[in-house]
């Protein structure tokens, strides 16, 4: 809901990415966490809960949309990622998804840190009813007393954010088992799941696998893919950890599960110091070396007669295995003991389970840069998602359009339609901006086709060489080309607009089509308006490469045609 009454179940690719996800696996669990909320619901505050039982409306919507127009059943719902949470809008957020209907539904909070959520809880008991699942994220492991003592299920709600190398596929096998042996922690959830996006945002390439080149098609099934295999393939939700888990005496540690009708998966890890340091937070030094583990079976456990094995090595390309099935271990003496041989670095999955599986797949496509020559005139008529491909919006939201009062060659178009700034999680820019290209990108052309709707305060954007985005896109620089509906234009150097190259009149007014050409190449930049010169070798500094980018002045609506860039590197 970009503004009030404004209800769109068919925005961006998630709706898609949870029914395929469901289509693989029927019962994989969904939940909802706002990162940001849009900004009527603050009433001319940037909070949240101004009104609870508005933004609980407006989350309980979402939930009955899913179902009405998906089928996809939300199993939990958060608060606000990693910012403040208000007591009173979780009790009223459970009071109104009960008043719908949706008991099944559950509550997560405070996806922040541990407190003061537990505290809250323990002191609070309405509270303490509300709220299902403490989440905290990226909790080293390691849980606090008060936690414990609400006798809540106690997640990891999201953690990982590493590099996708083996590095990487460390720091998620050593989490995946410790999460729980050190904090109670039953659930470890990944950002991200693929990491889709230009590489040289934010934490690139910080997804369990990667896939950001839709030009190409290229993509590749990393390290921590497989790491997870030895634990999702071999358990489900609903499975039990078994009390008897922990540290193996040289360094590592093993957890075993349970479905409760006799099967069983134990899954080994000892990932050393140095190749399983997560992003953050800080890991203390610990040594890990070869071993000779010994496990025992008892009680039901002890009529086991064969384990399947799966087994990882990470470390350098000649010694590097992933999620290879070894040969069966057979227990035939009834002594429910066995011994295992452990290097540093190996994780091994000991399962009853005989449905483990690796997965193939064919060959994906060459990697390819970005193309330097690229043009989209977003002539969709049914478009599969409402982005157009290529772009990344960093701030503000840019969807597929349909002009139609205007059927001439400015039918379908691309809108920028947040017209009021969202109660944001992250620092988002005052200008809408959305990125596409190559980020290594030194000489360009970029020209578009511009519509302002704003009239006297409204204004447009072309750019190159932009170098930021993400949560750093406040402090973007490039060359950014303006002009405003007053009748002005303006060169600056960055999306701020604090440094000005150049500036001065133009023929410009709202609600008109004009041609924006910008032409950047060495020291030097140029633009022109409807074909026609208007600012010329204006010298360019810093920085040297970057993205082509559209963007608004403010949070306006626009609109934007016929893109075309032409790149020399």
């Amino acid at each position: 809901m970009h503004y009030e009454l404004d209800e769109n179940y068919f925005r961006g690719y998630e709706w898609w990415l949870m029914k395929e996800a469901k289509k693989r696996n029927p019962n994989i669990i969904l939940m909802g966490l706002p990162w940001s909320f849009p900004g009527w619901l603050g009433k001319g505050f940037s909070w949240p809960y101004v009104n609870l039982q508005l933004t609980s409306y407006y989350i309980v919507r979402w939930i009955l949309g899913a179902k009405h127009y998906h089928d996809l059943d939300i199993d939990y719902i958060g608060i606000w990622n990693e910012r403040p949470f208000d007591a009173n809008y979780i009790k009223e957020l459970r009071k109104m998804l009960d008043y719908q209907g949706l008991h099944r539904v559950k509550i997560i909070a405070s996806d922040n840190l541990w407190e003061p959520i537990s505290s809250s809880m323990l002191f609070d008991h309405d509270l303490w009813k509300a709220v299902d699942v403490i989440g905290a994220h990226y909790p080293g492991t390691h849980t606090v007393w008060n936690a414990r003592m609400t006798g809540k299920k106690l997640w990891s709600s999201e953690d990982f954010s590493t590099l996708n190398n083996d590095v990487g596929a460390g720091c998620w096998g050593r989490i995946l088992n410790q999460n729980y042996i050190n904090g109670n922690m039953t659930s470890t959830i990944a950002w991200n799941l693929v990491a889709s996006y230009y590489e040289e945002l934010p934490y690139g390439r910080s997804g369990l696998m990667t896939a950001q080149e839709p030009w190409s098609g290229h993509y590749v099934v990393e390290a921590p893919i497989w790491i997870s295999a030895h634990t999702t393939q071999f358990t489900e939700p609903g499975w039990y950890y078994l009390k008897t888990v922990g540290h193996l005496e040289k360094g590592g540690s093993y957890v075993a599960l349970t479905d409760g009708l006799g099967n069983l998966t134990i899954i080994v890890e000892t990932m050393s110091h140095k190749r399983s340091m997560c992003i953050r937070p800080y890991l203390p030094y610990y040594n890990v070396s070869h071993q000779l583990a010994t496990f025992t079976l008892k009680g039901s456990l002890r009529e086991i007669q064969e384990l399947q094995v799966w087994y990882t090595k990470l470390g350098g390309p000649s010694e590097r295995l992933h999620f290879k099935q070894l040969d069966s271990l057979w227990l035939l003496d009834s002594s429910g003991s066995f011994a295992m041989e452990l290097q540093e670095d190996e994780l091994v999955t000991l399962t009853t389970l005989t449905t483990g599986r690796k997965g193939g797949y064919p060959p994906p496509p060459k990697s390819q840069p970005f193309p330097r020559s690229y043009k989209d005139d977003f002539n969709v008529d049914y478009p599969f998602f409402s982005e157009a491909p290529n772009f990344a919006d960093q701030t503000g939201v840019f969807e597929y359009y349909t002009n139609n009062e205007d059927p001439g060659q400015h039918r379908f178009t691309l809108r920028q339609v947040l017209n009021q700034r969202p109660i944001t999680w992250a620092a988002d820019a005052s200008s809408t901006i959305s990125i596409i290209g190559d980020y290594h990108w030194t000489n360009m052309t970029v020209q578009c086709d511009v519509y302002i709707e704003t009239p006297q305060r409204g204004g447009v954007f072309i750019a190159g060489r932009v170098n930021k985005g993400g949560i750093l896109v406040r402090t973007a620089t490039g060359v950014f080309f303006w002009i405003y509906a007053s009748g002005s234009y303006r060169v600056t150097a960055d999306l701020g607009g604090w440094i000005t190259y150049t500036s001065g009149h133009a023929d410009i007014t709202a609600k008109r089509w004009y041609t924006l050409t910008l032409s950047i190449k060495g020291y030097f930049a140029s633009g022109m308006l409807n074909g026609k010169v208007l600012w010329e070798n204006v010298p360019v500094k810093y920085p040297g490469y970057g993205w082509a980018a559209i963007g608004t002045h403010t949070f306006e609506f626009a609109q934007f045609d016929n893109f075309h860039v032409e790149a020399a590197r």
